[in-house]
């Protein structure tokens, strides 16, 4: 193998970027769908404005500018998920989503279609992640097409929006990264992730496409996965890159329906299973430790 053939192998598997939030090259003309969504979801907020204002006396008017302010922020940021969505609805029509490996390259039309989501959906998650509520980055995320309850917490985190389901009461430190979409080199690789109930992903952590992450488990901070990687229940992992099993994870045998009780002099500890004054029918958001799924 002669200098050039290394050369072109070695750029073909260099990490351009690890994030869908940088993209090595900016589409500007992806940005350009940008300017009906501001334009539309701004003149929405002022007509609001105007019209509402029009029956309220002025000088009420003064004394309510900071409620006015914080109102019509929401009304405009509700308006950008809401054209943004009118936006991906059509695209995937055009060109439905998948997982898959594929050339990162100009022309290839998984590549490009996925490029003009991913900014439009940064534009969602920028306002979101930028507001004083927290639970609305929540609702934005369940737009985009993460399947995430509110239950579960991703404040201050990024994730791609798609091909990511959240169990039930799901913690996403600061900082950290859930992608499910990443450019190796000259290949896209899209994947979907799977974070079963109760984890637990510390922050500034690292979710590569494929993860699967069993019910209790936990990744500890400044840690990562690799493509595919499987974490088993009730585990915590740490490490960079390839995360790897470091101890069990205790807290996992708390449940609401179960208890341990320890008999002292024969060093012996039991379980005891205690009834839990729920519905029948909710009796299934229990979290079933020991269950895989």
């Amino acid at each position: 193998m002669d200098l050039n053939e290394k050369t072109e192998k070695t750029v073909d598997y260099t990490i351009d970027f690890v994030t869908t939030s940088a993209i090595s090259k900016i589409g500007y003309k992806f940005l350009a769908l940008y300017i009906p969504i501001l334009w539309v979801s701004g003149y929405m907020t002022f007509a609001v404005f105007f019209d509402v204002s029009h029956y309220i006396p002025w000088y009420i008017n003064m004394f309510l500018i900071p409620v006015w302010l914080f109102v019509l922020y929401f009304i405009f940021v509700f308006g950008i998920t809401i054209f943004t969505k009118a936006f991906l609805l059509i695209i995937n029509m055009v060109h439905k989503p998948k997982e898959g490996v594929f050339r990162a390259e100009e022309g290839n039309k998984d590549y490009e279609f996925w490029r003009v989501r991913v900014e439009l959906k940064k534009l969602v998650f920028w306002f979101m992640n930028n507001g004083p509520i927290t639970w609305i980055v929540m609702w934005g995320f369940r737009w985009m097409g993460i399947k995430v309850d509110f239950s579960s917490h991703m404040q201050d985190a990024w994730a791609d929006g798609g091909f990511i389901e959240f169990g039930r009461n799901v913690t996403v430190g600061q900082g950290a990264v859930v992608m499910s979409s990443m450019v190796v080199g000259k290949y896209l690789i899209i994947k979907k992730i799977d974070l079963g109930d109760y984890n637990v992903v510390g922050g500034l952590s690292l979710i590569s496409p494929g993860t699967i992450m069993g019910k209790e488990s936990i990744i500890g901070a400044f840690s990562g996965t690799i493509p595919n990687q499987k974490l088993e229940s009730g585990w915590i992992y740490l490490g960079p890159n390839n995360a790897r099993k470091l101890k069990p994870n205790k807290f996992a045998e708390q449940r609401r329906d179960q208890i341990y009780q320890k008999h002292v002099d024969d060093e012996v500890k039991y379980k005891v299973t205690q009834e839990v004054n729920i519905e029948d029918d909710k009796k299934d958001l229990i979290n079933n430790h020991g269950e895989d799924g």
